[in-house]
């Protein structure tokens, strides 16, 4: 029997031109250049500013590589009339046009969605801010942590801090992944819908909307204040570290109370149920922990899970993309060459027939700039040099 023919990637065919700096634009189109996009990033003469910023490897920011890997770059200086004009006629023959500045912008450069729509009503517009397109707060910078900040997000994680008067210092930019996840997802369903009616629209992701939005819990408890704060999970003293338990059912807990060798904790009755256990929960995790300082964290993790209990040891970030778990899912993917590689993580899903993965391009500043005007807009070699003349392409590209 013959073999079906291997399927296309899932955004084959589909053209982005990415307009988008740092993270979170960034991090959606990679998405998208992972499952197959033909992803067209255009960067001022400078380039993004995160190609400057450590870690470096072989001569590239790898940061910035982890965000941009498998686009294509075009240099176009967008302060001048050819490089603005330029962008709009690669934007009205693309699918998706991807932006993340503050609002108004794309505007005054004549590259917003009313505009490039009217000659391109397929057009699928994303916009990423950081409080929306619309609203009193639209026109307010804002990068990650001053969103996870008005969001509320990191008061209700300090509330979980015992002993914390000062929220914590925080360098994961949640705001952005969320945002660019959120981005991402929209544009799909922008493009399955287009398929139905034929006409693309504007996409206004928030990233303030973003973070309050996971905020599940904590939204209902603003509303209706719990009568006691909410307990949860907390890092337990191991021989050499700290590992984290979460016997969430009474089922784990009872196995639990049997590991430990506290067998009478399944008739306890400060443990008979969710409310009497969080009545007494300083009492349970001292319990808990009587137990895991005895043991390095690599025994607990072992020994209770192997019973069924949920556990970690504390990992750090090089030894969990180490795991074995994650080297068998193929979570990885190598990028760079001869000794100058390094890994970026792929995206946290997996399809059966057309999967996706980190793609091995690792553009240089304007390295497509012509390859892509005279693919995409016909342009000859004597236009090329005249733009180039001009400094529209900037440097990277003479």
């Amino acid at each position: 029997m013959d073999k079906p023919s291997p399927r296309r990637d899932s955004l084959a065919g589909i053209t982005v031109v990415d307009f988008t700096i740092v993270m979170s634009g960034p991090m959606c189109t990679r998405m998208m250049a992972d499952a197959g996009a033909d992803v067209i990033k255009i960067e001022a003469p400078d380039g993004d500013v995160v190609r400057q910023r450590p870690p470096q490897r072989g001569g590239i920011s790898t940061y910035y590589a982890s965000m941009n890997c498998g686009k294509r770059s075009v240099v176009l200086d967008l302060q001048t009339d050819a490089g603005r004009r330029l962008a709009r006629e690669l934007a009205v023959k693309a699918d998706v046009v991807v932006e993340n500045f503050r609002p108004g912008v794309m505007k005054r450069l004549g590259l917003d969605h009313d505009t490039l729509s009217r000659d391109n009503p397929r057009l699928v517009y994303a916009s990423i801010s950081g409080f929306g397109q619309t609203g009193p707060k639209a026109q307010t910078p804002a990068y990650a942590p001053v969103i996870h900040a008005a969001s509320g997000y990191e008061l209700a994680y300090s509330e979980y801090q015992r002993g914390s008067a000062r929220p914590a210092n925080n360098g994961i930019f949640i705001a952005d992944v969320l945002g660019a996840s959120h981005a991402f997802g929209a544009i799909q369903l922008a493009l399955v819908e287009r398929a139905t009616s034929g006409l693309g629209q504007a996409i206004d992701v928030s990233l303030m909307d973003s973070v309050l939005g996971m905020l599940i819990y904590e939204m209902q408890a603003a509303q209706f204040p719990p009568e006691r704060p909410r307990q949860v999970y907390e890092p337990v003293k191991a021989s050499d570290g700290f590992v984290m338990v979460a016997a969430v059912t009474q089922k784990n807990l009872e196995v639990l109370f049997d590991v430990i060798g506290f067998p009478e904790g399944k008739t306890d009755p400060r443990f008979a149920n969710v409310a009497s256990k969080e009545a007494h929960w300083p009492a349970l995790l001292e319990l808990i922990e009587g137990w895991t300082r005895q043991r390095t964290g690599a025994e607990c993790e072992a020994v209770l899970m192997k019973a069924g209990v949920p556990c970690s040891r504390y990992r750090t970030v090089g030894e969990a993309m180490a795991d074995p778990q994650i080297v068998a899912r193929g979570t990885m993917t190598s990028l760079g060459v001869g000794d100058d590689t390094f890994l970026v993580a792929n995206a946290p899903y997996v399809l059966s027939a057309t999967p996706t993965s980190a793609r091995a391009r690792l553009a240089g500043l304007g390295e497509h700039s012509v390859e892509v005007l005279q693919e995409k807009l016909d342009l000859s070699d004597s236009q090329i040099q005249e733009l180039q003349g001009q400094g529209v392409l900037g440097k990277a590209a003479q």
